[in-house]
């Protein structure tokens, strides 16, 4: 991933998205050419030069302190996921964390078993580069069967984006698939070195005619709750409010579970799927790493 232009397409999609009368400024009488703020304003607003604010944003100001960041984020009205971005980008603390190694990625067989434990409702956990590590039966009833995939496939940015049936499957299908593209654009933040992450990028820039849009947004997502709706083929419409946690010791892995509301609808489809959709056996961690494939 080229530094430079990541800093500069973020915040210049940043500070196009901010009007003056958003960010309390006056107007000038200056006729705007483009939307949002300038150079200069984005400056002003951050408390420091125009020139260095221009380095900044050409990539050339080297490691800005935290403080700048900080500055940065409260004169652009940056959200937590944007903030969060904004820092793997520019602060030297980055490079660190995005040479790590590219170690397969196992979930522990504690893990395995929490998810069979939630029988009632679907989880799964995810990896890095939204890679589904693993998935308990409703899960795989509600979405699709990952487990049917070669282990390398078993990616939830690729079924959103590339498989036909999940447009049909996703009740808010642009939504989920915009919002999954923002969560590989803020991991593409912090993991800038991830061949793997570059590589599924590449392939959904090819296949997906809708990914380049929203890739070229530079928005970017922490995933944490929300809402989540499907239309089952054999039980119809279902919805559910989903939380996610990030597995303790393991800050790479999120354990992802769909709530649904007693006595509701959507219980009664998911009562309905438990009876048709068997759980196999818990499977043996140390057999393929989970995720699928060497390095994932």
């Amino acid at each position: 991933m080229d530094r430079s232009k990541e800093i500069a397409g973020f915040l210049r999609t940043r500070r196009a998205a901010i009007t003056p009368e958003q960010a309390g400024l006056d107007s000038d009488g200056r006729v705007r050419r483009v939307p949002g703020l300038r150079r200069d304003e984005v400056a002003r607003l951050a408390g420091m030069s125009t020139e260095y604010y221009t380095r900044l944003e050409q990539g050339r100001a080297g490691n800005p302190s935290p403080e700048v960041v900080e500055a940065l984020s409260r004169a652009l009205r940056l959200n937590a996921s944007e903030r969060e971005h904004l820092g793997d980008l520019l602060l030297a603390r980055r490079a660190a964390v995005g040479r790590g190694p590219q170690r397969p990625q196992r979930v522990r067989p504690g893990l395995f078993l929490m998810l069979e434990t939630l029988g009632h409702v679907p989880a799964f956990i995810l990896g890095r580069r939204t890679d589904v590590l693993a998935s308990n039966h409703l899960a795989r009833a509600v979405l699709t069967d990952f487990e049917a995939l070669p282990a390398p496939r078993r990616n939830l940015a690729r079924y959103y984006l590339l498989d036909p049936r999940a447009r049909e499957r996703v009740g808010d299908w642009e939504r989920i698939a915009a919002e999954t593209v923002a969560i590989l654009r803020l991991e593409a933040g912090r993991y800038p070195d991830d061949r793997l992450l570059a590589d599924l990028v590449g392939e959904l820039t090819l296949r997906s005619p809708e990914f380049s849009g929203w890739w070229n947004d530079h928005k970017v997502l922490r995933r944490t709750h929300g809402d989540k709706h499907y239309v089952h083929p054999l039980v119809g419409e279902m919805h559910f409010a989903y939380e996610s946690f990030q597995v303790p010791g393991d800050t790479e892995q999120t354990l992802c579970v769909y709530n649904v509301e007693p006595q509701s609808p959507t219980a009664e489809a998911v009562r309905l799927l438990r009876g048709w959709a068997s759980p196999p056996a818990v499977p043996d961690p140390a057999a393929e790493p989970a995720g699928g494939g060497p390095a994932l």
